[in-house]
Order: structure tokens, then C-alpha cells, then sequence
């Protein structure tokens, strides 16, 4: 009996132990938690949760005027480390390189330029640092099978301090294709959650799905594989009938809320609808 209790005991253990790391990479279960609004040329492009809670939004109208006069025309997903305020740029479709802004929290800006690599794209989506302020995370347009990760401009002490040029570190290479990635940002050191703009269901059955990449451990600037999973279709309602867009994504460690955009169609186009959610 002794012998029994304890290759009980044992294998209960080790079932235990093995729970976490045999459910790490199961897609979460997310639960609708409210619905908000912005105004889209002032917050469609994307959001980011302050540490006090409340959010930034980023839309067109946020492009600064010298920026814009430099060709920067777009700015994606942003997102916030440490107070710091990272935003991602683009410019036109026959640009060499794309930007990478940080603003520290006492408002000074710094610029890092990054020459586009042999067969990178033009677009510059959103910026996702990882939880340990090293690592900032991006992505292109169109299918693709990696996420980009660079040394994240200040924060990590392999960048120049005062803004200049940007590499690429270790990409995360994706073991299912993924299709306009509009945003992403990280939910753990080894999941983000990335919204996608993909209403084709040829990649995922959900029109516009919302994803999980899971890595096998947090970022350290060498490549990684992520393993993505489909966790639902983001909502397209709306007065006006046409093509909805999904649009930035943020996760607030503070109150454990995801959050995701979407543009109605038409005239309805105005203004962007902000989803918000829970683990279950």
C-alpha cells in the first residue's frame, strides 16, 4: 500500500508539474468585457495602456508636423515601456528604411532609423516591447511567417543614446503563415497577442482573427520560433454596411484587460471601436 500511495503520490506530481508547460501554448480564453469609442484620425492606428491606466492613442493626426515633412506619412500600433512611448513609422511604398521613435517621459523624442534589409518590406505596423523593456517586436504586411525583433531604442543599452540607426536582432519565425498583421503586443515574456486584418479564412477560419504567438522562452536577441493559434474572430458590427479594419492591439499587465480596434465601414468609418476582454 505504502508503495502504491507513493507511485500515486509521484505521478500526481509530476502531472502537476507538467500542467503549465503542457498548457503554455493552448490558445487563451478570452471574455468580452465592454466596448468603447475613439475618434479613428486621432486613435485608429492603435493604443497603449499607461501605467495609471489609462490609454495613449495613436491616429494619423498624431504624425508631428517635421516627421511628416520628412516622408514619415504613417504611424502604427504603439506601445509603452517603462514610460516610455514607442511609436513605428513608415513612409511611402518606394521608402528604404522605416522608423522606430521613443519618447522618454519627459518628452524628449529620438529617432532610430532602420535601412530596410534584403527582401523586408516597406511597412511598419506596430512597435511591441517585451515585458523586460529589451526587445522591440514588429511586423510587415501581407503574409508573412516572422515577426521582427530589434534592440529596443534606449531601453536597451546595445542602442545608441541619442537616436541614429536601428538593426534587426534574431527574428521570431512563425510556424503558420500570418496574413496583415495590424498589431501586436505581449500578454506574458512568451505570448503576445497580434490582431490581423485578414478576412480571407483561406490562413484561419475567423474573419479578421485576433492571434497567439507562444515562444519557447522570453526574447534575448537570437532567433526563435513562435507557434500561432487562432483565438476568435474579431467582432464586425456596425450601421454601415462595407469592409471593416482591425487595427492596434494592447494588453494591460495592471488590470489584466486585452484590448483591440476595429474601423467600421462607410461613414461609420469616423470612428473606431475599441473591444475590450478578459481571460476567462
Amino acid at each position: 500500500m505504502k508503495r502504491q500511495l507513493a507511485a500515486l503520490t509521484a505521478l500526481v506530481g509530476a502531472l502537476v508539474c507538467a500542467a503549465p508547460n503542457a498548457s503554455a501554448s493552448e490558445p487563451a480564453r478570452w471574455a468580452a468585457a465592454g466596448t468603447s469609442y475613439t475618434d479613428t484620425l486621432g486613435g485608429g492606428q492603435g493604443l497603449a495602456s499607461r501605467a495609471d491606466g489609462s490609454l495613449l492613442h495613436r491616429g494619423l493626426l498624431d504624425i508631428p508636423l517635421g516627421l511628416r515633412i520628412k516622408g514619415w506619412n504613417h504611424v502604427g500600433d504603439p506601445d509603452i515601456a517603462r514610460g516610455y512611448v514607442f511609436d513605428a513609422y513608415q513612409g511611402a511604398d518606394t521608402a528604404t528604411s522605416k522608423m522606430y521613435t521613443v519618447t522618454t517621459p519627459g518628452g524628449k523624442r529620438y529617432d532610430y532609423v532602420h535601412p530596410l534589409d534584403p527582401g523586408e518590406k516597406v511597412n511598419n505596423s506596430f512597435a511591441a516591447v517585451s515585458p523586460d523593456g529589451q526587445w522591440l517586436v514588429s511586423g510587415e504586411w501581407e503574409d508573412q511567417d516572422r515577426l521582427q525583433v530589434f534592440p529596443a531604442p534606449l531601453l536597451n543599452p546595445a542602442t545608441p543614446r541619442g537616436g541614429g540607426t536601428l538593426a534587426q536582432a534574431g527574428q521570431i519565425s512563425l510556424d503558420k503563415q500570418v496574413r496583415d498583421i495590424q498589431g501586436c503586443d505581449f500578454v506574458t515574456a512568451t505570448r503576445l497577442v497580434c490582431a490581423s486584418d485578414d478576412d480571407s479564412g483561406r490562413l484561419f477560419p475567423q474573419s479578421r482573427p485576433l492571434l497567439q504567438v507562444d515562444l519557447p522562452h522570453p526574447l534575448d536577441g537570437r532567433p526563435v520560433t513562435g507557434r500561432v493559434s487562432s483565438l476568435f474572430g474579431l467582432p464586425q458590427q456596425s450601421l454601415c454596411k462595407g469592409t471593416f479594419e482591425a487595427e492596434g492591439v494592447d494588453y494591460d499587465p495592471g488590470t489584466g484587460t486585452l484590448r483591440a480596434e476595429v474601423i467600421a465601414p462607410g461613414v461609420c468609418a469616423v470612428a473606431t471601436t475599441v473591444y475590450a476582454y478578459h481571460l476567462e
